[in-house]
């Protein structure tokens, strides 16, 4: 083993007081490419970054090496635990495995079995990806991953359901918005359910030193607020630009001879917006 020196693996490869630097590190780390990484690899790359951790590494072990392995680790690894975190619950897998979802919610909305299905399948991936992006260091039980589960579920049925029987009258365009509000209105419910302990014991704040000062509820709501803004926003432009761009589509005859492909069609425009 070689001895590092002036190199620290958990420092940020991008400048992260940037916005650039930001995003090529969550580009980084939720690389869709990592899911088809195999868990053999997977174990490799933690047991190098831990190496690295302690100061030693194999001989002749590069940097970009070591921010290859540091990638398939936060890609695969719970940072407050170290565990491995399953696959579909990664957030590498949220491209395909969102992508996929949202495409068959725009295309299966007419009937409510259908409609039914679909957001279940929605809300039962977004509680495995919560949960298994939970903080360790605040943890939530069974009981209250269960009902966080139910109720998100039950919110998002009840709107999908409930607008989809109150726009049977309105034009199609406003009956394919629904699976938006439907996700909209259950990640208002989801993430605050699941991260509740955080709502009620506060998060630990720290200084730009990194010395914890304390606990915060006010920086919980804050931050809680912020996912699930940013889910909702992040969904957006898939959930809101692509029915229109089908509706536009659906007009041309040669669309009309291919209705099979509507559902593939929409899968991908979800996943490119």
């Amino acid at each position: 083993m070689t001895r590092l020196t002036n190199f620290s693996i958990d420092a940020p490869r991008w400048d992260q007081s940037t916005f650039l630097g930001r995003l090529k590190h969550f580009f980084n780390i939720t690389d869709p490419r990592t899911v088809l990484v195999s868990e053999h690899e997977l174990d490799r790359a933690k047991a190098l970054v831990e190496s690295c951790r302690a100061g030693l590494v194999p001989p002749g072990t590069s940097q970009e090496q070591l921010f290859y392995a540091k990638k398939l680790y936060d890609s695969a690894f719970h940072p407050d635990s170290g565990e491995k975190m399953n696959l579909i619950g990664r957030m590498s897998f949220q491209v395909p495995g969102g992508m996929a979802i949202t495409g068959f919610m725009l295309q299966f909305y007419r009937t409510v079995p259908a409609v039914v299905f679909w957001q279940w399948v929605n809300q039962s991936f977004n509680a495995l990806v919560n949960y298994t992006n939970r903080n360790a260091a605040c943890p939530i039980s069974l009981t209250q991953i269960g009902v966080a589960y139910v109720t998100a579920t039950s919110t998002a049925l009840a709107t999908a359901v409930g607008l989809n029987l109150y726009t049977k009258r309105a034009p199609p365009l406003v009956a394919r918005w629904v699976p938006f509000a439907a996700v909209a209105a259950a990640n208002c419910v989801n993430i605050p359910m699941m991260r509740q302990q955080e709502l009620i014991n506060g998060i630990m704040v720290t200084d730009e030193k990194d010395c914890e000062l304390g606990h915060s509820r006010v920086a919980a709501v804050k931050g809680i607020t912020q996912v699930v803004v940013s889910r909702i926003v992040m969904a957006a432009p898939g959930m809101v630009l692509v029915p229109i761009l089908m509706e536009r589509l659906e007009k041309f005859p040669f669309m009309k001879r291919i209705q099979v492909l509507h559902a593939p069609l929409q899968v991908m425009l979800a996943g490119g917006l």
